[in-house]
Order: C-alpha cells, then sequence, then structure tokens
C-alpha cells in the first residue's frame, strides 16, 4: 500500500483517540471545571453534533477544492479545536472547542476514504479503506488507554494537547506523503444528485440501525462488566483493549472481504452481529462470557467498515465525496440512537445485559434493510452502481461478440 494511506490513518489514530479519550476523562474534566458527570456529557454530545454538521457541510464548502489541501485544511481545524480544548477556561467555552472539534471528523473520513481508493489498484481498495480505518481501531487500543493515563496522571489539557500535536504532525505526513489526485467526477450538483438514488440512501439506512447495537452496548458497557459479569473495576480497561483488538482484527479481515463481495461481507457481519449479541445478553454474567463477547461483537461490526464504505461510494457515484461523509453523519446518528435505547431499557429496570438484546434487535434490523438492498440491486430496480447494469439485449449483443452501445 502506497505510503501515503499510512498518513491518512495516522490521522484517523487521533481522530479515533480524542473522540473516544473524552469518555475516560469525563469525571476529570467534569471535577476540574465545577460541573456534574451527566452535565459534563455534553462535551461527548457536542463533539457528535459537530461531526453530523460538518460532514455534508465541509464537504460541500471544499468541493472545488484539491483533496491534498481539503485532508490538509481539515485537519488544520482538527489542531485548532484541540488548541482551544486545552486552553479553555470555562464549561461552555470547552462544549464550544469539542464542537468546533468535531466539524473536520467526518469530512476527513469522508475525503481519506475517496482518495485511498484513487491510490489503491482495483482490487486493493477494499483493504485501503480498512487501513485508513485501521488508524482509528488502533486508537482504541494504544492512543484512547495512553491519553486516559496521561489525563489522569498529568491533567486532561495534557492529553489533548498532545493529540492536537498528532494532528499537526498528520499535517505534515500528508504533506509529504500524500499526492496529487483527481477524485472529483461532477459537479456540486452531481454531489447532491446522489441522494435521488434509493441504494444511497439504504446505505445511510444500514450505517444508522445496522451499526447502532455495537454503541447500545459499548455505551454501557463498563456497568456490564462491573454489575454483571464482576470484574473489579480496574480490570474494565484492559478488557477494552480486547474491544480495541476486535475492532482492529474485524476491520484488517473486512478489507479483504470487501475485495471479494461487499454486500455478502455485510450480510455475514449483521448475522455475526445478532448471534454474537444475542449469546452475550443470554451470558454476560459469566465473566469469559462476556470477555468474549466484547472482543466478538468488536470484530463483527467493524468487519463491515470497508464493506459499507464501498458500497456507500460506488451506489453515489459521481457523488461519492458527499456520500462518504455523510455517512460518518450517520455513523455518530446510530452512535446516538444506540446509546439512547441502551439507556431505555436499563431505566425500565431491565438491567445492564439487556442493551445487548436491544443490539440483537438492531443488528436483525440492519440485516433486513441489508438483504432488501441487494435483492432490489439484483433485480436492478435500484442498482448500485446503475453504469454497470446491462439489459437484456445488449446482453444478447456483446455475448455474440459485438459491443454494448454506450449509454
Amino acid at each position: 500500500m502506497p505510503l501515503a494511506i499510512l498518513a491518512l490513518a495516522v490521522g484517523a489514530f487521533a481522530i479515533g483517540t480524542t473522540e473516544f479519550v473524552a469518555m475516560g476523562l469525563l469525571p476529570e474534566m467534569s471535577t476540574d471545571l465545577g460541573v456534574s458527570i451527566p452535565t459534563g456529557g455534553h462535551l461527548i454530545s457536542a463533539y457528535a453534533l459537530g461531526v453530523v454538521v460538518g460532514a455534508p457541510t465541509l464537504t460541500a464548502l471544499t468541493h472545488r477544492m484539491r483533496r491534498k489541501q481539503v485532508l490538509m485544511g481539515l485537519m488544520g481545524i482538527f489542531v485548532l479545536g484541540h488548541l482551544a480544548t486545552a486552553l479553555a477556561p470555562t464549561f461552555e467555552l470547552l462544549v464550544a472547542a469539542r464542537f468546533f472539534t468535531g466539524l473536520a471528523h467526518g469530512a476527513f473520513f469522508g475525503a481519506s476514504a475517496v482518495v485511498a481508493r484513487a491510490l489503491a489498484a482495483p482490487e486493493k481498495r477494499g483493504r485501503a479503506l480498512a487501513l485508513v480505518f485501521t488508524g482509528l481501531t488502533v486508537a482504541t487500543i494504544v492512543g484512547v488507554p495512553l491519553g486516559t493515563w496521561v489525563g489522569q496522571a498529568f491533567g486532561w489539557r495534557v492529553t489533548f494537547a498532545v493529540v492536537g500535536v498528532t494532528g499537526a504532525v498528520t499535517i505534515a505526513a500528508i504533506l509529504a506523503l500524500v499526492p496529487e489526485v483527481e477524485t472529483r467526477t461532477g459537479s456540486l450538483r452531481s454531489e447532491f444528485a446522489a441522494f435521488r438514488r434509493a441504494q444511497v440512501w439504504l446505505v445511510l439506512a444500514i450505517t444508522v440501525i445496522g451499526f447502532a447495537g455495537t454503541f447500545a452496548v459499548l455505551s454501557y458497557v463498563s456497568p456490564l462488566l462491573t454489575e454483571v459479569a464482576g470484574y473489579p473495576t480496574s480490570a474494565v480497561s484492559w478488557i477494552l483493549v480486547l474491544f480495541g483488538l476486535g475492532a482492529t482484527a474485524g476491520n484488517l479481515l473486512g478489507g479483504r472481504l470487501a475485495d471479494w463481495s461487499p454486500q455478502r461481507t455485510l450480510l455475514l457481519g449483521a448475522s455475526t452481529q445478532m448471534l454474537v449479541f444475542t449469546l452475550l445478553f443470554l451470558t454476560a454474567a459469566n465473566p469469559v462470557a462476556a470477555a468474549v463477547g466484547v472482543f466478538a461483537f468488536a470484530f463483527a461490526g467493524f468487519s463491515m467498515s470497508a464493506s459499507i464504505q464501498t458500497r456507500g461510494i460506488v451506489a453515489a457515484g459521481g457523488g461519492a465525496g458527499l456520500v462518504s461523509a455523510s455517512m460518518q453523519a450517520s455513523f455518530n446518528l446510530g452512535n446516538a440512537l444506540g446509546a439512547a435505547a441502551g439507556g431505555v431499557v436499563i431505566d425500565l429496570g431491565l438491567g445492564y445485559a439487556s442493551p445487548a438484546a436491544v443490539a440483537a434487535v438492531l443488528a436483525l434490523l440492519g440485516l433486513g434493510i441489508m438483504a432488501w438492498s441487494g435483492r432490489l440491486d439484483r433485480l436492478g430496480r435500484a442498482p448500485v452502481d446503475p453504469a454497470a447494469v446491462v439489459i437484456p439485449a445488449q446482453r444478447r449483443r456483446t455475448a455474440a461478440g459485438a459491443p454494448a452501445p454506450t449509454r
């Protein structure tokens, strides 16, 4: 793989670290600024809202710019956001800084996905996407635990300052390693026109609903491990490393599977998720089963990352940039949906294992949308790639050796 893709993976590592490390440092940030932990949770919501707003908006605004310039500019926003975060004197300004930082998240991943596909050979595009997202999964193994330790030992502001430096390193790496590539295939109108395609909306629906189960469990995995499985609090961070290992392994395998068949990979991944969540719900009281379940649902979920990105980019056609960025916003909507759904069943008194049952239902719904999407594609009613559709008369002419007419 080109070194340029590794540069993009460094950016993904920085983004993944800042997104999740705030959860680990929430008590320290809340105490330092004199707010309760539930109020401090607005810091996480503000970042997610920034992703939802920034992904489509910044992608549209930077449509005419070269992708290398866009990537560097987005990382510039990321660095400035961390400078503001590290220096914020009040809680309100810190919330604003986290929102500002989140603006770059989705647009960066969207642009990176398009650039990675452009740099890779056709038969390795799925693996190229997976390598970019490996930066995100490695962040859950290395960046988040290390950032949490640094924040607890030296102060949370130091953690965010260091992450900001990582963003600056990413800018230098992009400048040195990422070549100028032409990835725009149409006008801004064509970017928006992609949203007229049914398959684009089905991909976004799969992203929101199909992946929400992961966040339904992950949001409450700490009380599940301590209150249900019986682990001491000190063991939770180590078990969460299993989540990162599962996510990384699933992502790397998923890249190869995406080069094989994105649709089959999605169906297999969603089916596996549904089974894993069901078993986790039934066996969460067993410490070994709970730990294995954490690894397994991360593995199954992230094995679909490259495939869902590939399917979205192909379905978008000339609107790949905006759709790819919108998918990042959809992931964050799935995050919010899963966390809210898991919270509802806990508030109903169904226990900390109950989000796993909710996750199984969400995986089933996602599987249903995937199957419907695949059927529409096979029947030609809503093809993922309209340019690849050949009508029967054209098939006969092609089979006879005559070229199919262009459309």
